[in-house]
C-alpha cells in the first residue's frame, strides 16, 4: 500500500510560487536542509503536475535521479527523464494503478490544482508544509481551488534556526 504525501513549502501568506510561478524566494545556500535528504531516501515515487514538471527541468539535470515520476499533463512532450511516465488519469484511478506497482512512499511533489484533486478525494496521507518567513502577497497557492475542508489532526511542529516551521500533519477526515 502506498503512503501519499504532500511535502512543500509555503509562505507564511499560503503560497507555493510568487505570481511569475517562481520559487526564488525559497531559502538557498543554506547548511540546513530540514531533513529533505532523508525524507528523499525514503521516497520511492514522485507525483506532480506538468508545470511542476516543467519548472524541474529549468534546474538543469534532472532533480530525482532513481525515482520512478508520474507527471500528470493533457499534453505529455514526446521525450523526458527515462524515469518519468507522463500520465492522464484521475487521482484515485492513478492510485489504485500505482498500489499494483508500488508500495512505500510517494511524494505529491506539486502544483497546487494536483495537490487540490488528491486533497479532495482523500488520497494525502501525510502534509508536511514548511513555512518560510517571507511575505509574497500574491502567486500560487498551496490548494488550487475551491472544494470541501478537509480536518488534519497536528503530528508535530518544528521551528528551524532561521525561522522556517515545518508542520506536519496527518489526513482526519473531509468535513
Amino acid at each position: 500500500m502506498v503512503r501519499i504525501t504532500y511535502y512543500v513549502a509555503a509562505s507564511l501568506d499560503g503560497f507555493i510560487a510568487d505570481a511569475a510561478r517562481g520559487v526564488d524566494w525559497l531559502p538557498q545556500g543554506n547548511s540546513d536542509d530540514y531533513g529533505y535528504a532523508g525524507f528523499y531516501a525514503g521516497v520511492e515515487t514522485l507525483v506532480m503536475g506538468r508545470r511542476t514538471y516543467d519548472q524541474a527541468l529549468t534546474f538543469g539535470d534532472w532533480p530525482y535521479p532513481g525515482k520512478t515520476a508520474y507527471v500528470f499533463t493533457r499534453t505529455p512532450p514526446s521525450d523526458g527523464p527515462p524515469e518519468v511516465r507522463f500520465v492522464q488519469a484521475n487521482p484515485p484511478d492513478f492510485v489504485r494503478d500505482i498500489e499494483e506497482r508500488h508500495s512505500g512512499a510517494v511524494w505529491l511533489v506539486g502544483g497546487a490544482d494536483l495537490a487540490d484533486q488528491f486533497r479532495q478525494a482523500g488520497l494525502i496521507d501525510e502534509y508536511r508544509v514548511f513555512v518560510v518567513p517571507v511575505i509574497l502577497g500574491q502567486g500560487v497557492p498551496l490548494f488550487g481551488g475551491p472544494g470541501a475542508p478537509t480536518v488534519l489532526q497536528l503530528e508535530s511542529a518544528d521551528t528551524h534556526v532561521d525561522g522556517l516551521v515545518e508542520l506536519r500533519y496527518r489526513a482526519s477526515e473531509t468535513v
